[in-house]
C-alpha cells in the first residue's frame, strides 16, 4: 500500500519528518499538520499496537485504552500484514529503553 502512497510530495513530508530533533519539534509540528482527533487516533493505534505486541487480549485492550474491537482488529491487521512500521519503531524505543 505504500507504494500507493508515494510520490514527491510525500517524499518531502516524510523528510521533513525526519527532519525534526527534538520532541517539541515533534510535537509543534504535528499539532499544525494534525487536528486533536485525528493525533488522538494516532496515540490510540499506536498504543493499541503495543499492547498486543507484548500479548494482551482484545477485552483487556478495550478496558484499558477504549478503543473499540474495530480499531484493535486494524492494528492486529497492520501487525500481521502490513509493512512493519509498528513493530520497527516499538523494537527502537525498547533498544533505546524509551518504553
Amino acid at each position: 500500500m505504500i507504494d500507493k502512497l508515494r510520490n514527491e510530495q510525500m517524499d518531502i513530508l516524510v523528510r521533513g519528518i525526519l527532519s525534526l530533533q527534538t520532541p517539541d519539534d515533534c510535537y509543534a509540528f504535528l499539532e499544525d499538520l494534525c487536528t486533536v482527533s485525528e493525533l488522538k487516533s494516532m496515540e490510540q493505534r499506536f498504543t493499541v499496537a503495543r499492547m498486543l505486541l507484548d500479548g494482551m487480549q482484545y477485552s483487556e485492550i478495550v478496558g484499558k485504552t477504549g478503543a473499540s474491537t474495530a480499531t484493535i482488529s486494524r492494528v492486529n491487521r497492520a501487525l500481521m500484514y502490513g509493512a512493519d512500521g509498528y513493530e520497527k519503531v516499538i523494537r527502537k524505543l525498547k533498544e533505546e529503553q524509551d518504553l
